[in-house]
């Protein structure tokens, strides 16, 4: 019995194991089965999805180039140049190193010696060398040497040199990196309408065949051409008459930007110190960086126009309100004083007028208190403080003004003559052409736009009443022509207001013994065409203000520029 149950067993296992067997080699047959199905499809059946797939492999778009950039009047400012790189591919060599030295080193005008010693580098592809011009291209084209490919390339040329650096600036072919409108406007100048793709062998040699455009292959595609408002000459004006003061002050930095205040369109933007987006690689940080748009400091008593037409937009004052100018005042434990104190201690009951023209703090301080800390404060954010222009050049800051619920007796005081915030050169350009535009500031810009792109990106805000507006632009013009500035003009009205401001550490932690310099003003002030704003960072040497500093330097370029766009006097 035990024996007949060890056999039943032993038949029950080999049982399970065939059985198991069976199903595992039916199962790698099965398999075998949808594998051949399988490649049937692929190899037969689906042959397009393969073929697209391995075109990619060997194909590469057409060489795109940017499209360049203008002036508003048409003069080129930026543009692509094209360059080779010349190689030599070793598994083609037909030549020896020594002839082909022979035949290109009076060509590419290196070292035949050099040259020989470079082609025996044991390596797949040897860098001859590199930004070679398509002249000498050419000639090397037609000796038809097959060993010798040609990478091209193309590199970033600016013909006005430092003209307009800090608008235009620069960009790197090789990292792709790039700064002023050369980034904002990336899009536009690398945008083409079809970019054709080429099909190419693994050594770089393209394969023509029935679809190919020769015309692709060989004309490069260009992006799209962008057009700025700078207008070139104004530019120029600007730039020369600024390194005359930077060179006479021994200033650290300063900067001028014009504005059309109707429109937005920034004239001329001149940052000093300049640098050659041709050679950027060369510039410092220093050099590179705009700091308009990027550093803030304390206004100074240009702001004291922004304080008179916020009061008056409130309905604080009018026209012919007259302040008790004290010659001092005490805020908590500051004594506020005006900066002609010692001559004129006590000048008594001013009107707006005056407080323009003698840039008195302490009537300026009064000003400021007739508005309370958040009526102040919403209005000031309404002129832009607070908030990036919205101008299409990187890196803005939004300046420092802080919530009213911070602000202590004495930052509302001092906010009236200028210290209370920190802003940007160009918030204040911004804030002040709402003067001389009826009221309405529009965003500041550089790039000139079609109707329906200005649309998108050009904001227009009511900040005060167009009444109100012709007010104050008629208190500054009136402190211009009855006093002793000397941007005074014969032919023009001109509404403006100069500033003086101590410069702050850097660290935020006091003050410095430097002073920023600046003016800002428009004309012809009865229709404004042109604001104009200056400021100069720690000039040197002599009585430093900025009747004496930055207002020669508007003087000198408003007359150049009144020429330039043929403004029509409103001086009779």
């Amino acid at each position: 019995m035990g024996r007949l149950s060890k056999e039943n067993n032993t038949s029950v296992r080999n049982k399970l194991f065939l059985n198991r067997l069976t199903f595992i080699q039916a199962a790698f047959l099965a398999a075998i089965l949808l594998f051949i199905v399988y490649l049937f499809c692929v190899q037969i059946l689906d042959t397009r999805h393969f073929r697209v797939k391995a075109k990619k492999q060997h194909s590469a778009r057409s060489f795109v180039m940017r499209g360049d950039i203008y002036d508003r009047n048409g003069i080129k400012l930026a543009t692509d140049t094209v360059y080779y790189d010349i190689f030599a591919r070793r598994d083609d060599y037909v030549h020896e190193p020594e002839e082909l030295a022979k035949i290109l080193a009076p060509i590419l005008k290196i070292s035949q010696y050099d040259l020989t010693e470079k082609l025996r580098q044991n390596t797949s592809m040897v860098s001859i060398k590199k930004n070679v011009d398509r002249h000498t291209r050419d000639k090397i084209a037609k000796l038809n040497l097959r060993e010798i490919p040609m990478d091209k390339k193309s590199i970033r040329t600016y013909p006005q040199g430092t003209l307009a650096s800090h608008v235009l600036g620069y960009y790197n072919f090789d990292a792709d990196v790039a700064s002023g409108v050369e980034l904002t406007a990336q899009d536009k100048l690398e945008s083409v309408d079809k970019a054709a793709s080429i099909e190419m062998t693994p050594k770089g040699k393209v394969i023509y065949n029935i679809t190919t455009d020769p015309i692709a292959v060989t004309k490069p595609l260009r992006g799209k051409d962008v057009t700025l408002t700078i207008d070139a000459a104004v530019q120029h004006v600007c730039e020369k008459e600024l390194m005359k003061a930077i060179d006479k002050f021994h200033a650290h930095r300063g900067a001028v930007i014009v504005m059309n205040p109707r429109n937005g369109e920034i004239l001329a933007y001149a940052v000093y110190p300049y640098f050659d987006p041709n050679n950027f690689k060369n510039a410092s940080s220093f050099q590179i960086k705009n700091w308009t748009l990027t550093d803030v400091f304390p206004p100074g008593s240009t702001f004291k126009t922004i304080t008179v037409a916020s009061a008056i937009e409130l309905g604080k004052i009018n026209k012919y309100s007259k302040i008790n100018d004290t010659g001092k005042i005490k805020i908590g434990w500051w004594t506020i004083k005006n900066y002609d104190y010692a001559r004129h201690p006590n000048p008594g009951m001013i009107d707006l007028v005056y407080l323009f023209e003698h840039s008195s703090n302490v009537a300026s301080v009064i000003v400021a208190q007739m508005m309370d800390k958040q009526e102040y404060y919403d209005i000031l954010k309404k002129f832009g403080f607070g908030n990036k222009t919205g101008i299409d050049l990187p890196g803005e800051s939004v300046g420092l003004l802080k919530n009213p619920n911070k602000w202590d007796s004495s930052d509302h005081a001092t906010m009236g003559y200028g210290y209370g915030s920190s802003v940007t050169a160009i918030q204040m350009v911004s804030a002040v052409s709402a003067l001389a535009n009826d009221g309405v500031r529009v965003t500041p810009h550089v790039i000139k736009y079609s109707p329906e792109e200005e649309a998108k990106k050009i904001q227009r805000i009511q900040v005060m009443t167009p009444e109100h507006a012709r007010v104050v632009t008629d208190l500054l013009t009136e402190s211009i022509n009855r006093g002793k500035s000397p941007i005074k003009n014969p032919s023009y009205n001109i509404a403006a207001k100069t500033g003086t401001s101590i410069k702050p550490k850097e660290n935020g932690a006091g003050y410095t013994n430097k002073l920023y310099t600046s003016i800002v003003g428009y004309m012809p002030s009865t229709d404004p065409q042109v604001l104009i704003y200056v400021i100069v960072d720690s000039a040197q040497g002599g009585e430093i203000w900025g009747n004496t500093v930055a207002a020669p330097i508007f003087k000198d370029i408003s007359i150049q520029i009144a020429r330039i766009l043929n403004l029509q006097p409103d001086k009779f």
